[in-house]
């Protein structure tokens, strides 16, 4: 008789932990913000012939979303501080691929670089304390961003060094 309630005894101890063991769905996260540059900012871009005032302009206009979207992580409005990180976002990717469509090797360039390297510098901290109070699903989105900066911080600092090794 004890035989026989053992196995019995067994499936009701193993069971429930089996059942407590499975895997609990991961939270969803939000869409992915929008990396779209307005119209209206697109044609101020685009209006700046010398490529210094465009790539201050468009710092500048990054900068602007990058506030705009610290102001609505502070209200809670996380919808909206996630467009305007895609708008960011869009605006740094926009000002990187200019850059490397310029001659590499020129002074003038690397001024460029420096100035937006110093323009991510700045932002990353920004970046990083919003994520922090925003929820997991849209935090995901921010951190997305932020790695970006810090990939286009690394690209401005590489246009510093030659490709050859000594």
């Amino acid at each position: 008789p004890i035989r026989l309630l053992a196995p019995h005894l067994i499936l009701a101890l193993v069971v429930p932990f089996i059942v407590a063991q499975e895997p609990q769905n991961p939270p969803m996260s939000a869409p992915p913000p929008l990396k779209i540059i307005s119209k209206t900012e697109r044609a101020q871009i685009e209006a700046e012939r010398n490529v210094k005032d465009r790539l201050k302009l468009t710092i500048q206009l990054a900068g602007v979303h990058l506030g705009l979207a610290e102001k609505y992580t502070a209200q809670s409005s996380y919808e909206a501080a996630s467009a305007e990180v895609g708008a960011y976002h869009a605006l740094i990717e926009n000002a990187l691929l200019f850059l490397a469509s310029m001659k590499r090797d020129s002074n003038k360039t690397r001024d460029l670089y420096k100035r937006l390297e110093l323009a991510l510098r700045g932002d990353g901290p920004r970046l990083t304390s919003m994520r922090r109070v925003t929820p997991l699903e849209f935090a995901v989105w921010i951190k997305k961003a932020e790695d970006y900066a810090r990939e286009g911080r690394t690209e401005a600092l590489n246009s510093f060094y030659g490709h050859t090794v000594v």
